[in-house]
């Protein structure tokens, strides 16, 4: 992996933002340059969020991405916007719970994930963000998943050991569904 660039997208209060902070921390823990831009639009739930991570084995000269590896879209109006910035040969994460529209594009890979209802099947309606993560560490190997679980439990250490074993379950429930898929 020479640099990755990817972009989550979705509503606010969907923890596209966290997601982004997940990979980025995951990515310190194991020794990689990394940034992390976030960008909000209307910072209330429903209005637009997305950020920027690069994580890469070579200092980063910028954190602005004008073509992307990797693109996480958790509803359909991040697909609309976002979809033309995920370069030839790349990979779309799509919730398809919320992502009504198909790419249109041939020339990339896409992943769509029911997070929305994995997270709903494990009583956990907002972790699908956590399953968005959990699949992407699968499929890509950007991140291993044992280092996102030792990310996300520093980054919830003051919320208790309940939130992280919801959050490592959602996880785990993303990484299953990708292996599910790919037959391993």
């Amino acid at each position: 992996m020479a640099m990755t660039k990817t972009i989550f997208s979705g509503f606010g209060g969907q923890g596209v933002l966290m997601m982004g902070y997940v990979l980025a921390t995951a990515g310190m823990y194991e020794d990689k340059h990394v940034t992390y831009l976030p960008s909000y639009g209307a910072e209330v739930r429903g209005g637009t969020a997305n950020c920027t991570i690069t994580v890469s084995d070579e200092p980063i000269a910028s954190p602005v991405a004008s073509f992307l590896d990797l693109g996480v879209f958790m509803n359909t109006p991040s697909l609309v916007k976002f979809e033309a910035k995920v370069k030839a040969g790349g990979t779309i994460f799509l919730n398809k719970d919320l992502v009504d529209l198909k790419p249109k594009r041939t020339d990339i890979e896409i992943v769509a994930v029911p997070a929305n209802a994995i997270a709903e099947r494990l009583g956990l309606a907002r972790s699908a963000n956590m399953v968005m993560i959990g699949a992407l560490a699968q499929k890509t190997g950007l991140v291993s998943l044992k280092t996102v679980i030792k990310s996300i439990k520093e980054i919830f250490a003051t919320k208790g050991s309940k939130v992280h074993k919801m959050n490592t379950l959602a996880l785990k429930e993303g990484e299953a569904f990708i292996k599910e898929q790919s037959g391993s």
